[in-house]
């Protein structure tokens, strides 16, 4: 799905992945693969923008619903649900179906946002009306109906469960959600001071307080556009290519991962595809394999 952002090429993320031999790759760790294929979304040429405030909101909402119940089912089936994107819109369908899934056994999850942006904008607050800036607000129950109330409850994720790695730009009006909410934020500058392992450790911390697992979400402009240049929305400063996979490694010693998306990954912008295999180096760190 690139219904979310102004710059085209993210549907074509999951075959970057696919590609970089993503599926090989896991079934090497001695983990059972299925890939279940693409969730249906429509494309921008058929249709109009509609309100300018969140573009295409009506046909991400669609997408979003069908992907929250593949999540579900996924998890109800026994697997890890591993989500291919697509913009960082998808994230509103992935927590609704993993929130969805551990609700009925009256459990929470925490949320891992590894991200160059917050996310946690609404219809009133973005500058630009493009969804994949609005999915954390919608997971957290602000913003628009359609995303907040998919599967028919809200929030997906209590927000002191919540907490955001490598920030480093954040919109006006957006900083003001993201102070009030209740979120546990690290910026780069935190991520300078302290070191990644340090704040990691903060972060699993916050995560994992009183849930009964994380749900992890990977946008690749969390790392710096030197290593990862194939990014929806590039911002200098990013982690380094040895910080992303000391987060994801440790993700995977906390043995507390329930779901895992990657998304923003633009073929269009990259170099030889090196964001998608870097994508896959990280999402095999996640799910342990180790040096050593």
């Amino acid at each position: 799905m690139d219904l979310g952002a102004s710059r085209r090429g993210v549907d074509m993320g999951p075959s970057a992945l696919r590609v970089a031999g993503l599926h090989s790759r896991i079934k090497q760790l001695n983990y059972q693969v299925e890939d279940l294929g693409n969730i249906s979304v429509k494309q921008p040429e058929e249709m109009p923008v509609g309100e300018k405030r969140a573009k295409y909101l009506e046909e991400i909402a669609e997408a979003c619903k069908d992907l929250a119940e593949a999540t579900r089912k996924s998890l109800e089936d026994g697997f890890l649900p591993l989500i291919l994107g697509g913009d960082h819109s998808i994230a509103a369908g992935v927590a609704s179906g993993v929130s969805a899934y551990f609700r009925k056994e009256k459990k929470q999850i925490g949320y891992i946002w590894l991200d160059a942006h917050g996310d946690m904008n609404t219809p009133d607050s973005s500058p630009s009306g493009n969804v994949h800036g609005m999915p954390l607000a919608a997971i957290m129950g602000y913003g628009a109906p359609e995303l907040v109330d998919l599967l028919g409850f809200q929030p997906k994720i209590e927000p002191q469960n919540i907490v955001l790695v490598g920030i480093r730009d954040l919109d006006a009006q957006e900083r003001k959600l993201v102070k009030k909410s209740g979120v546990h934020v690290f910026t780069m500058r935190d991520i300078d001071e302290r070191g990644m392992r340090e704040v990691m450790s903060d972060a699993l911390k916050y995560a994992m307080d009183d849930t009964d697992g994380i749900g992890v979400s990977l946008d690749m402009d969390f790392v710096d556009p030197s290593d990862a240049p194939g990014v929806g929305t590039p911002v200098r400063g990013g982690v380094t290519y040895r910080e992303a996979h000391l987060a994801m490694e440790m993700i995977a010693d906390s043995d507390a991962m329930v779901s895992l998306e990657i998304v923003e990954i633009n073929p269009v912008i990259d170099e030889h595809n090196r964001t998608a295999l870097l994508g896959v180096e990280l999402v095999l760190s996640g799910l342990g394999k180790k040096i050593l």
